[in-house]
């Protein structure tokens, strides 16, 4: 893992999540761009250059909040972006060959009733970079343990785990794979190819409405420090993230979660 990029918002938790991001990044020898985007809406008859003083302002920010961080060792390169979130972050991605994002739960949400708020959920949802979820105020540690939760084994995207086994090789952590089968299980979809099989030290199969269900029901004798999970179009969260924002009572984790793409 090379490169890693953070989104910046307008959360209380910005600093804290900033120094998870730095301490991740030295851990798995990466390097941390520091983004933050954003838009501007003409009206008719402005008269001041509006662009500029909000990429001004913009730039402010994150060197103020990178100067109440310890960067250690990182190379951290702080950019601000114009355009539309999703679109803009799509393209910063492929022009930086970035490998993961770390997001925050709720960059702007002040409900605490929302575990995922709208801005993160609509990243996590109409993107296709691999994410990482952080709780708000987590404080980094060695992730020794993770649960790979899947409703189906089957992988035939190129490249599609290398996020979680970077992070397996960074930390010489142990994989254990959840297989769940539900309602929309096929023929085959518990057979596992070398390459997943190579990196899981345990499996264990159960039967449950959802992935999430599963997830729920095995979470606690596992005991992971990160959880895994993979976004396809009818899978884990897909529901939830109908809105974009999920709430605290559908789903919520103390653990960092990573979202990996579509293995198929």
């Amino acid at each position: 893992m090379k490169n890693i990029l953070v989104p910046v918002g307008s959360s209380k938790n910005a600093v804290s999540h900033l120094q998870y991001a730095i301490d991740f990044a030295e851990a798995v020898g990466a390097k941390l761009f520091v983004v933050q985007v954003y838009n501007v809406y003409a009206k008719a008859g402005t008269m001041v250059n509006v662009d500029k003083i909000i990429e001004r302002e913009s730039l402010k920010n994150l060197n103020e909040l990178i100067a109440q961080v310890n960067c250690k060792s990182v190379d951290v390169i702080v950019k601000t972006l114009k355009g539309k979130l999703v679109d803009t972050l799509e393209l910063a991605c492929k022009a930086a060959d970035i490998d993961l994002m770390l997001l925050e739960p709720r960059t702007n949400s002040v409900k605490e009733d929302v575990f995922l708020g709208k801005t993160s959920g609509k990243i996590i949802k109409q993107t296709q970079i691999p994410a990482l979820i952080v709780p708000e105020g987590y404080v980094f540690k060695p992730i020794n343990s993770i649960l790979l939760a899947v409703k189906s084994a089957i992988i035939k995207k190129e490249n599609a785990l290398m996020p979680l086994i970077d992070v397996r090789d960074s930390f010489k952590a142990e994989i254990s794979l959840l297989l769940v089968k539900t309602p929309y299980y096929n023929d085959g979809d518990f057979e596992l190819n070398e390459d997943l099989e190579g990196i899981v030290s345990s499996i264990t199969k159960t039967e449950n409405a959802t992935t999430f269900q599963g997830v729920l029901q095995h979470y606690e004798s596992h005991d992971p420090d990160l959880l895994c999970v993979v976004r396809r179009k009818r899978g884990f969260f897909t529901k939830k993230w109908e809105k974009n924002v999920i709430k605290k009572k559908d789903f919520s984790s103390n653990i960092p979660v990573l979202v990996l793409r579509g293995l198929k």
